[in-house]
């Protein structure tokens, strides 16, 4: 079992000591014995133990910077939500394929936001807004939040601030099972709580540092029953040469373990593997051993934003893992809805 998130080495904006989150965790960490260092914004951390590149990256994947949010503008988060709600930036996790990697460039250290406050007032403003309709918002677009929020709270805040809102809706997906700690928050059913699945080969080989397919249902069992609205995100669909068995087995488990109530209003969201060539570049310097396939000639190209095009399944691939996947959710899950297909 992976063990919930400690980090190896902690940095502290000033100005996070005048938000009592930011206090309570210098407390914390000083009392875990966590060496606790000072940085004067939490973009400007220089200056992390390690020879070399590849030893930095592994550094700054067990540092958490705690700091203050400046920009409060929330960034839309489509199809999932209509916004991201920024709780905290970086992940623990060593998924090798995660698009993190190329986002935070030099940063890819964890970082927590103590203004939490400020965060939901902002969302408040946005649910203004679009009032009588329904806001969601998304806490999970540049973070894996579960995987942190043992030691921060700031989900458990947001979870019990949306269980009392009008127009509002929180959704979050993690690959932690940690998650006790939420499971008396006061959600009142307005927060879908996913976790992120997959075939057991992809844990095993492309997602070092996260719970285990096990435990992760176990975990999905234990929100459940604490009456959380539940969903699974398929992510990525990879093919390998078993892969049809491997999801079949995946779903298999969820139908044998989950509770009959949790499935009645069961959401799955599919989305296929894809890559950039800039991704390829930064994936295999901080994995050079990887086993994910990255192979241009095999794949179809796609036109994406910014001019920076992705490599996705060919066209008669991605119908195959659709079907084969939908016929899954159809046969073990016939309640359940399909949110979306990518």
């Amino acid at each position: 079992m992976v063990k919930p998130f400690v980090p190896e080495l902690v940095y502290i904006e000033p100005r996070a000591l005048d938000y009592p989150l930011g206090r309570e965790l210098k407390e914390k960490f000083e009392g875990m014995g966590i060496e606790i260092r000072e940085t004067t914004s939490h973009n400007q951390v220089r200056n992390l133990p390690g020879e070399n590149d590849f030893q930095k990256y592994r550094m700054a994947k067990s540092t958490l910077v705690v700091g203050v949010r400046k920009t409060l503008k929330f960034d839309t988060s489509k199809p999932s939500a209509e916004y991201a709600i920024p709780l905290a930036t970086g992940c623990m996790g060593h998924c090798h394929y995660c698009y993190l990697q190329t986002t935070m460039g030099s940063k890819p250290y964890i970082r927590t936001y103590v203004n939490v406050d400020e965060v939901l007032d902002s969302a408040e403003q946005y649910m203004k807004e679009r009032a009588p309709e329904m806001t969601r918002f998304e806490a999970s677009c540049t973070s894996d939040i579960v995987g942190v929020d043992h030691l921060t709270h700031s989900l458990k805040r947001a979870i019990e601030y949306f269980g009392e809102s009008e127009y509002g809706q929180l959704r979050f997906v993690t690959k932690f099972a940690h998650v006790d700690h939420l499971l008396d928050a006061k959600h009142n059913g307005r927060t879908r709580f996913r976790f992120s699945m997959n075939a057991d080969y992809v844990i095993k080989y492309l997602e070092p540092g996260t719970s285990r397919l096990d435990d992760r249902i176990g975990a999905a069992v234990k929100v459940a029953e604490a009456g959380y609205p539940l969903g699974f995100i398929i992510a990525p669909i990879y093919l390998y040469e078993d892969w049809k068995e491997g999801y079949r087995v995946l779903f298999e488990k969820l139908q044998d373990r989950l509770p009959d109530h949790a499935v009645k209003d069961l959401t799955f969201e599919l989305i296929q593997h894809r890559f950039t060539k800039p991704a390829k570049r930064v994936i295999q310097k901080n994995y050079p051993m990887t086993k994910l396939e990255m192979d241009e000639e095999k794949r179809k190209y796609k036109w994406g934003r910014y001019g920076i095009g992705k490599y996705v399944y060919q066209k008669d691939e991605q119908e195959e893992m659709k079907n084969v996947l939908g016929g899954y959710i159809a046969e073990y899950f016939p309640e359940a809805s399909l949110e979306y297909f990518t």
